[in-house]
């Protein structure tokens, strides 16, 4: 478990030369990331070539991230997870809950410790002993100081540290601005937008192995033994629809367990580009537009009216289509942008949505429907998060919201989510894992869609 003291320590980019030098030495890693974020799994993808998972204390049970982690770990020779916030970083200041160190602890993986030492001297070591003090339940790996101004730098830390800290010191990273992934509004830019070329993948690794004691590290690493949790196992089902998702630029967020929960329950999964494609993949029984960057995109989303038309046409028609956030918004028949261009959507829902330039909603959610609709009948529960700068600005008179919506201290949200016909939208990202019958209901949607339109 990579962790830091705080948020923008560098965590990302360390996690990401780790897992780039233990790919280069040959060893198959799997790469894991604490929280609802996609934009890091998304470039720990691209540098081991293996799906990244989410593991998330409040969205999904212990079993649950304990048998995805089981699961995704178990042909690798090590696993390499990204902590999300500070170490110690939960819901609430009385609790663990949420926090990346009750996530290590679940798994009983060691942390190593991420220190931004910028402008630090002798007071690095008393920040590291805090932490070390603070949970003694925790097993740490070793410390990494990041930022350092320079080798002497290190050298002055690593001497402060000797006699008062048991953990060892595996090394330091000199601040280097050119190694760091850029920001954009929803967080770091993602991996389709960012040049995670061979080259700087490569440069990734080699400030890892010039700088951190790896082998040190892989001598001290215990090995794992996680025998299944109890609970039904999901027997993967022969396929019965397809379902076309889309993946490109403006639509690349996804939980990968959304995706291999669908499949498991029977559904071809069939990527697409509404940013090119002309029209829905052959045979298409159930659409799933996830969030992203439409906004970005909606110049050539807009253009592509002949794709526009048919998702329209198919969502009169009655397929099961589900919107998320960014997808949410190309559901919606107008686009405006921060500069109040505006551009023409898909038209499903008669809505408009406009981008702002600050954030208009972010947490966790726990969602209760209160009808029926393509993912889940009226009263199932499911949890998810939101993370959004647009609203919508223009709302048809006479909708109804199928979602009740309380943040994770249980305090009511205005209701959201809109439906009309089969076709479900809304601003926040649902992980399917927290309540495994939203994917098996959905591809019965589809399946009943698929036999209707067959007969």
């Amino acid at each position: 478990m990579i962790a830091g003291t705080k948020s923008g320590c560098g965590k990302t980019t360390i996690a990401l030369g780790v897992m780039a030098a233990l790919s280069r030495r040959g060893l198959k890693v799997a790469p894991f990331k604490v929280g609802p974020d996609f934009i890091d799994p998304g470039h720990h993808t691209r540098i081991v070539g293996t799906v990244s998972k989410n593991l998330d204390g409040w969205m999904l049970s212990k079993e649950y991230n304990l048998e995805c982690f089981r699961r995704a770990a178990q042909d690798a020779d090590v696993a390499v997870i990204e902590g999300v916030m500070g170490l110690f970083d939960g819901y609430d200041g009385k609790s663990e809950a949420g926090s990346t160190a009750q996530m290590a602890k679940w798994l009983g993986v060691p942390v190593i410790l991420l220190v931004d030492a910028a402008s630090m001297a002798r007071s690095a070591a008393a920040v590291v002993m805090g932490f070390e003090h603070f949970d003694d339940q925790l097993n740490y790996a070793g410390v990494i100081l990041n930022n350092l101004g320079s080798r002497r730098h290190l050298k002055y830390l690593a001497d402060a540290m000797q006699e008062r800290i048991k953990m060892p010191c595996l090394g330091g990273v000199i601040r280097n601005e050119n190694i760091a992934i850029p920001e954009r509004h929803l967080g770091l830019v993602t991996r389709e937008d960012h040049p995670l070329t061979r080259q700087t993948i490569d440069g990734l690794a080699d400030i890892i192995e010039k700088n951190i004691d790896l082998d040190m590290l892989l001598n001290d690493l215990p090995v794992l033994n996680m025998p299944r949790p109890g609970g039904e196992e999901i027997v993967s089902q022969a396929k019965q629809v397809r379902i076309a998702v889309a993946r490109d630029n403006a639509f690349c967020f996804y939980y990968q367990d959304n995706l291999d929960l669908l499949a498991a329950h029977g559904a071809e999964i069939v990527p697409f580009t509404p940013l090119a494609d002309d029209d829905l993949p052959q045979d298409t029984d159930g659409l799933y537009l996830g969030g992203g960057y439409p906004e970005l995109f909606a110049g050539k989303l807009s253009e592509n009216r002949r794709l526009r038309d048919r998702i329209r046409g198919k969502s009169r028609d009655g397929m099961p289509i589900y919107g998320e956030c960014g997808g949410f918004m190309y559901l919606c028949e107008e686009l405006v942008d921060q500069n109040n261009a505006s551009y023409p959507m898909t038209g499903c829902f008669p809505f408009a949505t406009k981008m702002f330039p600050r954030l208009k909603a972010l947490g966790y959610r726990e969602i209760t429907l209160t009808g029926d609709t393509a993912i889940g009948k009226r009263d199932l529960s499911i949890r998810g998060h939101e993370f959004h700068y647009s609203e919508l600005s223009r709302l048809a008179p006479g909708f109804q919201t199928v979602y009740q919506i309380s943040d994770r201290s249980g305090l009511d949200r205005p209701p959201e989510g809109y439906q009309i016909n089969l076709t479900l939208g809304s601003y926040n990202h649902l992980h399917f894992g927290s309540q495994p019958t939203v994917a098996g209901h959905f591809v019965e949607s589809c399946r009943i869609y698929r036999h209707r339109k067959n007969l």
